[in-house]
C-alpha cells in the first residue's frame, strides 16, 4: 500500500504535469501582476516560481525593493495572451504628475504555471519622446477590441507583420503592411492627426541601417495583438552595441499595421540626442 506522503507526491507531480496554459490563467496571472503593482507588494501573487527572475531595464532587480515594491495608481493597462509560448504582456500608464510612468511587461510561466520572469520596461522622465499624460489620452481614442473570429489572423502571419516594421529599419527595402488609418505612439508623442481616417504610419523617417536585436515575442491572435522586446541598436549613441531597452506592441487589423506603441527606456537623457529627443532620419 501506497504511503499518504507517496500519494500526495505523486498527486503534486500529476497535477503539474497536466498544466494547460489557457487564457483564463494567464488573465489571472496578469490581474494579480496589476494588484501586485497597485498595491507595491507581491503576496497574493501565488503563482511565483520559487527562482523567478526580474528584470528592470534588462538589469536583474528586485520585486522586494523596486517598482514593484512601490505602489502606483494606474490610469489604463491592457494586456496581451500568448497561450502558445505561455507568455503576457501588459502595458501600464500612470499619470501621477509627482511620478510618472509607463511600462512595458513581459511575463514568462514555465511548465507548472508560474511565473518564471517578470521582464518590464519602466520609462519616465528623460526617456524616448516621454509623456505619460500624451500616452493615455492619445490610447483613449484607439479601438483594441478582440478580432472577430471570421479575421483573426495565424500567429505567424501577426509575427510576420510585426517583424517587417523591425526589419525595415535595417533593410530598406522590406515592405511594412501598414494599414489606412494607422498610428504610431512613441513615449507620448503621436502620429495621428486631424482625420483619424486617413492616417497613416507610412510617413517616412524611419531608421536605417540599424539592427533591432534580441527580439523576445508575446502574440494573441484573438486580440490581433504582437508585442516585441528588442535592443534599438541605433537610439542611443551612447550604446551603440548594446542597444536601448525597447519594446514595440503591434494591432494588427486585415493583415495590416493599424496601431503601434512604443517605449524606450534610455540610459542617458533623451538616449542621448542632445536634448532634440529625434535622431536624425527619425520623424514622429
Amino acid at each position: 500500500m501506497r504511503s499518504p506522503k507517496l500519494l500526495g507526491l505523486l498527486s503534486l507531480i500529476s497535477s503539474a504535469s497536466a498544466f494547460e496554459c489557457t487564457r483564463e490563467w494567464l488573465q489571472e496571472t496578469v490581474d494579480k501582476y496589476i494588484f501586485m503593482q497597485t498595491a507595491g507588494h507581491h503576496s497574493d501573487f501565488d503563482n511565483l516560481a520559487y527562482d523567478m527572475v526580474y528584470l528592470e531595464n534588462n538589469k536583474t532587480a528586485s520585486i522586494l525593493s523596486d517598482i514593484p515594491a512601490w505602489p502606483l495608481v494606474i490610469d489604463a493597462h491592457r494586456s496581451v495572451l500568448d497561450t502558445t509560448l505561455c507568455k503576457t504582456f501588459t502595458e501600464i500608464i500612470v499619470t501621477n504628475p509627482n511620478h510618472p510612468y509607463v511600462i512595458h511587461t513581459q511575463m514568462s510561466l514555465n511548465e507548472e504555471g508560474n511565473v518564471q520572469l517578470i521582464d518590464s520596461l519602466v520609462t519616465d522622465k528623460g526617456d524616448w519622446a516621454f509623456n505619460a499624460t500624451g500616452y493615455l489620452y492619445w490610447n483613449s481614442l484607439e479601438t483594441w477590441d478582440p478580432i472577430p473570429e471570421s479575421k483573426r489572423l495565424p500567429r505567424e502571419k501577426l509575427k510576420a507583420a510585426a517583424d517587417a516594421y523591425a526589419d525595415r529599419c535595417n533593410d530598406v527595402t522590406v515592405q511594412v503592411p501598414f494599414g489606412t488609418p494607422c498610428a504610431r505612439l512613441e513615449g507620448g508623442a503621436y502620429t495621428g492627426r486631424g482625420n483619424l481616417s486617413a492616417n497613416t504610419c507610412n510617413l517616412g523617417g524611419l531608421p536605417q541601417n540599424v539592427p533591432m536585436t534580441n527580439r523576445r515575442y508575446v502574440v494573441d491572435e484573438i486580440m490581433g495583438t504582437v508585442d516585441i522586446f528588442l535592443g534599438f541598436t541605433g537610439l542611443d549613441r551612447t550604446r551603440p552595441k548594446e542597444g536601448t531597452p525597447d519594446s514595440h506592441l503591434f494591432r494588427v487589423e486585415d493583415g495590416l499595421i493599424r496601431y503601434i506603441h512604443t517605449v524606450s527606456a534610455c540610459f542617458v537623457n533623451g538616449c542621448g540626442m542632445n536634448g532634440t529627443g529625434i535622431p536624425p532620419g527619425i520623424e514622429l
